[in-house]
């Protein structure tokens, strides 16, 4: 085996357990999420977690109970504009349910029209609400565009108490970018929080998640990319992993996914 080859299969076996496992589609049903879990305990260890619609936690926290794997569910999602006593209803009652985290999408339009505070108190609340559960605030940078807002948005999520600052939601034409991701990693890296980064949203190749991985070794350091601050959104990128680890062609994603 070559030296490109091993580090390839390192690569890949670092990016698998990080990864957030996710349906997040529209037809998704019990079973889908029973196959989901149990895709999550691969060959080559776990997954980090689970990213599931909320009415299926329950069913998650049975199929997943006693093995470490975390359940992700989302809320505000995609648009990022409910109603604020759903969201923190839903958020309530998730967590009750078995819910580890929730990936909240930030009120990005009001962000958008100059209403800077909605996305703080947003966030905050969320966070008051999740409790012990670990908050991932859900930017939608491909809908921001500017640099500049990108930047803000993060800012204002991590000073809301995100425990993560997450690109997309893998529901509008442009998700996670490596552009995003550089100035969402540099944002966590100036603010000396403890706050982790997902890129989500058309990782469909072990080259994908190489990339992200290599701009978190560039500005967060080497050692810093673990499941505790690193997640990986996607389920088409599961198998090009698991075929990389196995020598298999990595480059080549699963049909369908997030």
């Amino acid at each position: 085996m070559n030296g490109a080859a091993h580090d390839l299969k390192a690569v890949a076996a670092r990016a698998l357990a990080c990864l957030d496992l996710t349906n997040l589609n529209d037809d998704c049903s019990e079973a889908d999420v029973q196959a989901l879990c149990a895709r999550a305990m691969t060959p080559h260890g776990p997954t980090a977690a689970v990213c599931i619609w909320p009415r299926f936690v329950p069913v998650a926290k049975k199929a997943l109970a006693g093995n470490g794997i975390r359940i992700a569910t989302v809320v505000a999602f995609p648009g990022g504009d409910d109603e604020t006593s759903e969201v923190l209803d839903m958020t309530e009652r998730a967590v009750a349910e078995g819910a580890d985290e929730i990936d909240m999408v930030i009120p990005y339009k009001a962000l958008m029209e100059g209403h800077a505070n909605a996305v703080h108190s947003a966030v905050a609340r969320v966070k008051e609400a999740a409790g012990r559960a670990r908050v991932k605030a859900i930017l939608e940078t491909g809908v921001l565009g500017d640099a500049a807002l990108i930047r803000q948005a993060a800012e204002l999520a991590i000073e809301g108490g995100a425990d993560f600052i997450k690109t997309s939601t893998g529901k509008v034409p442009v998700n996670a970018t490596p552009e995003a991701a550089r100035i969402m990693l540099e944002v966590i890296r100036d603010s000396g929080e403890m706050v982790g980064f997902k890129p989500a949203g058309g990782i469909r190749t072990t080259a994908d998640a190489a990339m992200y991985l290599e701009l978190c070794d560039e500005i967060m350091g080497p050692d810093w990319a673990s499941p505790a601050v690193f997640r990986i959104g996607a389920s088409s990128v599961l198998e090009a992993l698991i075929a990389t680890i196995e020598g298999r062609d990595g480059g080549v994603a699963s049909a369908g996914g997030y």
